[in-house]
């Protein structure tokens, strides 16, 4: 199909996510038509290369084409791609369960339920937080304490866990009663008898701007929720498999949670997966009450054969054990930045405050660096910098130079 013909398909048919559609659909705007990868770049139809600076909205994690994750999902395509998890198992989730089980400490997190994405990783969380505790003959405990700017997706339930007004102004009111807090100080304030459990993104909050918590702030709500007897509920979305400089960010402070929801890097970002995870104590109190919430493509035997070659990634290039050298890069890099704001760096994440912006200048920025080769994407006049872990030290070097071209 001709790019001009594409054009005209998407904006006669196609919405958007979180896109102003007036623009985008006005007849000066090209939208980027994206054809292929290859490693940390994307090339568009007339074959200019991008460097990769958001690893396609914090999913990709080796590169795109990498050919081991290629292979497997090949090899599976020849057996089958997709087959109900409902009355069947397959061969790729059963050993990714076991794989995913087996990356935290023996007989904490041991069960693993599959859904589509973040967002509903995160729903399968609450309610069985809320199921858990009806079972256990306190179903009083209905409500859940979350933080201020946080995003944990946009279905209902994660809904009303966000603390955004963007996302999640105009329904707050309709959704689960939510306790707000600041920080850690704001926990002696609330009534844990009523609590079914606590939501939290670890070590950084990522739509809030790449803001990071202070350092033992984790253990310290992790202390606080055993006290209490108050389900801890880790959104990993973003920070899981490597951003971070550790498979998860928990490990930074020792800290398991009663809940885990994974998704975005868990394929290496190939296909739509994700994975909540809980302890044997959750999943004990449904003996004899089936846990009533699913998706069709629960347990997809291609997403899980994609996830499954992306940990093996992870072990046959040693990837944790080069993070080291590209996060000290990358903050070096950033240590360099002039004529611009604060600067927020954990692992291989990064949010660079813009200077006096009014909501739209970091759009701005971000449509000129496409001009240099990079792309990202902001939040409001926050840019951010999550490239895939594949990048090396050179190219995080041209990805940040990229960047301040953009900005002078």
């Amino acid at each position: 199909m001709p790019d001009d013909a594409i054009t005209r398909a998407d904006k006669a048919h196609v919405w958007h996510p979180f896109t102003d559609m007036a623009p985008w659909c006005s007849e000066g705007h090209e939208p980027l038509v994206i054809e292929r990868g290859e490693g940390v770049y994307l090339f568009d139809r007339e074959g200019n290369r991008y460097l990769d600076g958001n690893a396609s909205i914090w999913t990709n994690i080796h590169g795109h084409g990498h050919p081991h994750i290629n292979a497997a999902i090949t090899a599976q395509l020849e057996k089958i791609a997709h087959c109900s998890f409902l009355g069947t198992t397959n061969e790729p989730a059963a050993r990714l369960a076991e794989k995913l089980v087996g990356l935290f400490p023996p007989d904490t997190l041991t069960k693993v339920f599959f859904s589509d994405d973040g967002s509903t990783a995160m729903e399968c969380a609450m309610k069985m937080a809320l199921q858990f505790w009806q079972l256990d003959g306190r179903p009083e405990r209905c409500e859940f304490a979350a933080f201020d700017r946080a995003y944990h997706g946009d279905t209902f339930g994660a809904t009303a866990l966000g603390g955004i007004a963007t996302f999640h102004g105009r329904f707050e009111q309709l959704g689960l009663k939510v306790h707000r807090l600041s920080s850690a100080d704001d926990l002696e304030n609330l009534d844990a008898s009523r609590l079914a459990g606590i939501a939290i993104e670890p070590l950084i909050q990522g739509a809030a701007g790449m803001r990071p918590w202070p350092r033992g702030m984790l253990r310290q709500l992790r202390g606080w929720c055993d006290r209490e007897d108050v389900l801890l509920i880790l959104d990993e979305v973003m920070t899981g498999f490597g951003r971070t400089g550790k498979m998860f960010a928990c490990e930074h402070e020792q800290v398991v949670p009663d809940f885990i929801a994974l998704a975005k890097g868990l394929t290496g970002g190939y296909l739509p997966l994700a994975a909540t995870l809980t302890s044997q104590r959750i999943f004990d109190a449904f003996d004899g009450n089936p846990f009533y919430y699913g998706h069709s493509y629960s347990g997809n035997p291609l997403g899980c054969a994609a996830a499954l070659a992306n940990l093996e990634v992870f072990e046959i290039e040693r990837t944790l054990e080069h993070l080291p050298a590209k996060i000290e890069r990358l903050g070096s890099e950033l240590a360099q930045l002039e004529g611009v704001g604060e600067v927020r760096q954990c692992g291989l994440i990064a949010g660079i405050d813009l200077l006096g912006g009014d909501g739209s200048l970091g759009s701005q920025v971000c449509q000129r660096a496409r001009s240099t080769g990079l792309l990202t994407r902001p939040i409001l006049d926050t840019v951010v910098l999550m490239p895939p872990l594949a990048i090396t030290e050179e190219q995080i070097g041209e990805m940040v130079g990229m960047l301040v071209k953009s900005i002078t």
